[in-house]
């Protein structure tokens, strides 16, 4: 869908046409679902986002001004809303970000039991990274990621926005969004690293 399309929808919005509001799912209603669901990390919580997005986005048309592509408003938007889901539960998977990060020697070199000095990543099947217990482990890592981490890893590496539009989704600056990303990579890396290591040397 083009922009000028979209703007034809925005004002079919406006003027209350339901069938614009419908078109404007279709679009975008998958994507919003994986935003949700990376970040919040259920497929329920995933689908109240979804329903809460299209609610704001069909009250709070008017206050669209158009300064922004209607994508990255409704980026936005989805994005916040799964924080504040996943801030809404009681019991917290998250931990410190520097307890996943790997740590060095004042001389530079990898600290850790020999195997994960010795892990050679290379060599490594694809196969064998994505088998079932791996994508666990990955999965336990992006739990507990700290949220301002997941939200850019969601936004960079599964949806593939760029670190522009990822910084105008989350209000933050293109050198913020490359310094999260980064991070959250290296500490996914290393629980992989930790899982793997014996195998791979």
């Amino acid at each position: 869908m083009d922009t000028a399309s979209e703007t034809v929808l925005v004002e079919r919005l406006r003027e209350g046409d339901a069938s614009a509001l419908e078109a404007l799912m279709e679009r975008y209603a998958s994507r919003i679902f994986r935003i949700a669901r990376g970040i919040a990390r259920t497929d329920a919580d995933a689908e109240e986002v979804v329903q809460d997005v299209f609610l704001t986005l069909a009250r709070k048309i008017e206050g669209f001004e158009g300064r922004a592509q209607l994508s990255t408003w409704i980026h936005r938007v989805a994005t916040n809303a799964a924080l504040l889901k996943r801030r809404g539960k009681r019991v917290q998977l998250e931990v410190s970000l520097e307890e996943n990060l790997p740590t060095f020697l004042d001389d530079g070199h990898r600290e850790g039991p020999r195997p994960y000095l010795l892990a050679d990543w290379s060599r490594t099947p694809e196969a064998e990274l994505l088998d079932g217990e791996a994508r666990a482990v990955l999965s336990r890592a992006i739990d507990q990621l700290p949220e301002s981490y997941r939200a850019v890893l969601i936004l960079r590496d599964v949806e593939e926005l760029s670190n522009e539009e990822t910084a105008r989704i989350l209000d933050e600056s293109v050198s913020t969004i490359k310094s999260r990303l980064h991070r959250a990579r290296m500490a996914l890396r290393e629980q992989l690293t930790r899982h793997l290591a014996p195998t791979l040397h």
